[in-house]
Formats: structure tokens, C-alpha cells, sequence
């Protein structure tokens, strides 16, 4: 039988990337005692405020079909919450509702890009974004992230990578997995590039509500002179832990939203009503579970820097947002990914191999923050004991 070319294009970006992942659940199903730092899944319960607004929009029946651009209460609302956030004007026409980020930024590279076409991005890079230009039959084109510049892309790299083909400058921020943000000088820069090549600026914004203090969110869509070229996708999955619900959005230009729209209507016609529903409760008021998951993730990035910087040639990374922690590990003489297997097998924590996430994290790991603070103060134990085992092995 025959199958369309994105098999092939697709081929190694998918579920190898999450073995470690997978191996530590099949442990943990056959009743072994993981330590599971490997995703990043929220530590909080979905706001039971959140889950009655669904409820109470399933009783009066809002379980029908539904508006292919979204729901037009939920798109209103959001529109007075970008208005508000970003200083400017955004309407609903500017706003398409899709269940979850991982679908809007699909369907954001599949009304941009097509094959021929190249698309810049940061590396390390989030694991699922080289699966998502390679389906359009675009070319990832990625420029190092480096750690000595705070993993925070830079304007100079970007403008050595611009070539004829360039169509798409992909933004991560804050970043997964470094927990990077940018600064507002860092965008300006870029957009610069950006309106000199004629080219899109999308942005993955779904840690937006989870940044640590002392950080400033700035978005692109925040510059008004990028208003013409810039697209924001974010969700409540991180930001009001609720991954499960698949609600989230794209905003943009109007035009832009409107050719969004066939792709839209052609993939789901429209998400759950009743969901719609409830994000619009949600986004229309602080995040209530939001304050909570900052404070816990940044105490549980500065357990992992006291225990481990500079213990057994191990370096950490502190995040400046989000759920991630990285520790380069490169002093041992492993790799990230042999490493993680070796911590898991000999020491019973499961973590993200650096490579899952592009060749810029070669010999690193990414540490999720979402278990409590005791069983990340006892992986660190673990991982001390590894590396420096690994190091005496290497004597």
C-alpha cells in the first residue's frame, strides 16, 4: 500500500524523542518507584471553578456544533484580554480558537509555508516544532541558542541564517526547554529583521502566564509596527492547568485570520462549545493556580542550582519561566541521552535527554519542576551519585 510523503518527512520526530519518557512509565506500570521529571505536567488540579462552567454549559445543551473561528463569546473575550495586555486594539476577527497550542501552530505553519519555503527557529527548540515545519514540507532552519547569551536567540544569528527562502521567524517565549523570555530589545531587534525580509514572526506565548519575578513578558505582538506581520498561539494547558481540556488560540492579523480560517474549518469545524464556554470564564480573570505553580517552579529551579552547580562537573541552568531546569552533564562524557537512560536504570529518575530537543543541548538534561519539592531534592541526590559514578568509571 501507498502513504503520502509526511511519513518520511516525519520520520525520527515523533515518539523516539519521548524514549526515556516512555521507558520510565513502563517502570512505573510494572510497580517501580520513578522519580519522573520528564514532562511538563502541571502540579495543580484544573480550577474546579473551571470544570463547573463547563459542567454548566453542558446542561443547557451547549454541546452542538460550533463556529469554525471559535466561539464568539470566547473570542470576544480574549480580544478585550490581548487589547488590554498588549496596549492596542485587537478584534475578534483577529482570533481563531483551536484545541490546544500544538494545533494552532500546526495550522499557523500550514497556512504559511509550504515545501521550498524555510522557516528560522532557536535550537534547542521545544521537541515537537521540527515535526511541525517538516509536515508543511518547509525546512527547519535552526540557529544556535547559546547558554553564555542566556539561551535568548540572538538578532545577529538570525540575520546570518536569512536566505531567499526565509518565510517564517518562529519564536519560543518563554522558552521550552530553556525557560528563557525575551527581552523587548531582543524582539525589536528581530522585527527589524523581520520587516527588512518580509518575513512572519510566530510566536509560542503558552508559558506567557508563568514567569518569575523580577522577568518582564514582552510579546510581538506588543511592537504595533509588527502588528502587520506578527501571530501569537497560546492555551490554559499551562497557565490554568489544564492541559486535558485542548483549548487554545491563535491570534493575529485579520487577514491573516481569514485565510486561517478554510484550514480551520476543514481539520474540526470548531471546538466543543461547552469548552469554549469555560475558557472564556477562565480568561476572563486571573489565573487563579498560576501565582502558585511560579512560586513552587522557581523555588524548585534553585533547589536544583544549590544541589548540583558545580557538584561532579555537573552545571545547571536556571530558567527564567516555565517548568524546566537544564543541567549540562557534558563533564562525564556522556551524552544527554545516555546519561538519562543510565540515571533511570541505576537510579530510578526518569528526565529529558537535551537531545530530544535539537543538537544545541548535546550532554544536557531537561528537568521538569512539577514534583514536589522532596522527591526534586532527592533526584539531585540521585544525579550526583550518577554523575559522579559515571566520572570515576571514566578514570
Amino acid at each position: 500500500m501507498r502513504y503520502s510523503s509526511v511519513h518520511e518527512r516525519l520520520a525520527g520526530l515523533g515518539s523516539a524523542k519521548w524514549e526515556v519518557h516512555r521507558l520510565a512509565r513502563e517502570k512505573k506500570a510494572a510497580g517501580q518507584q520513578i522519580i519522573e521529571l520528564t514532562i511538563g505536567e502541571p502540579d495543580e488540579a484544573t480550577p474546579p471553578g473551571m470544570i463547573e462552567a463547563a459542567r454548566a454549559a453542558m446542561r443547557p445543551g451547549r454541546l452542538g456544533y460550533s463556529d469554525g473561528k471559535g466561539e464568539p463569546g470566547l473570542r470576544a473575550a480574549l480580544a478585550r484580554r490581548y487589547s488590554e495586555r498588549r496596549g492596542r486594539p485587537i478584534g475578534p476577527d483577529q482570533i481563531t480558537c483551536l484545541p490546544g497550542t500544538q494545533t494552532c501552530l500546526y495550522a499557523i505553519l500550514r497556512t504559511l509555508v509550504e515545501a521550498g519555503d524555510e522557516v528560522i527557529l532557536g535550537d534547542p527548540m521545544y521537541a515537537t516544532y521540527e515535526g511541525l515545519i517538516a509536515q508543511t514540507g518547509a525546512t527547519a532552519v535552526p540557529v544556535a541558542l547559546r547558554p553564555e547569551a542566556g539561551f535568548r536567540i540572538r538578532p545577529g544569528d538570525v540575520a546570518a541564517a536569512i536566505t531567499p527562502k526565509s518565510r517564517v521567524l518562529f519564536l519560543n517565549t518563554p522558552h521550552n526547554p530553556t525557560g528563557a523570555v525575551l527581552r523587548r530589545e531582543d524582539i525589536a531587534a528581530l522585527g527589524e529583521l523581520a520587516r527588512a525580509h518580509d518575513l512572519w514572526i510566530v510566536s509560542d506565548e503558552v508559558y506567557e502566564d508563568l514567569v518569575f519575578p523580577g522577568v518582564t513578558f514582552t510579546s510581538p505582538l506588543d511592537l504595533p509596527e509588527l502588528a502587520e506581520r506578527s501571530i501569537a498561539a497560546c492555551s490554559i494547558s499551562k497557565s490554568h492547568a489544564a492541559p486535558g481540556f485542548r483549548s487554545g488560540w491563535v491570534v493575529g492579523p485579520a487577514e491573516f485570520s481569514a485565510r486561517l480560517l478554510p484550514l480551520s474549518e476543514i481539520m474540526l469545524f470548531g471546538s466543543q462549545p461547552f469548552i469554549a464556554d469555560m475558557t472564556e470564564h477562565a480568561i476572563s480573570e486571573p489565573s487563579p493556580v498560576a501565582a502558585g505553580m511560579v512560586a513552587r517552579f522557581a523555588r524548585r529551579a534553585a533547589i536544583i542550582a544549590d544541589a548540583l552547580d558545580g557538584e561532579a562537573g555537573l552545571r545547571v541552568h536556571r530558567p527564567e519561566a516555565g517548568m524546566f531546569a537544564l543541567i549540562d552533564v557534558r563533564a562525564t562524557g556522556l551524552s544527554g541521552h545516555d546519561f538519562a537512560v543510565g540515571l533511570l536504570e541505576e537510579q530510578s529518575v526518569a528526565v529529558m535527554p537535551g537531545e530530544s530537543f535539537g543538537q544545541g543541548l548535546n550532554g544536557w538534561l531537561r528537568l521538569s519542576l512539577t514534583q514536589p519539592d522532596e522527591a526534586i531534592t532527592e533526584a539531585c541526590r540521585r544525579i550526583k551519585a550518577h554523575a559522579l559514578s559515571r566520572r570515576g568509571r571514566a578514570a
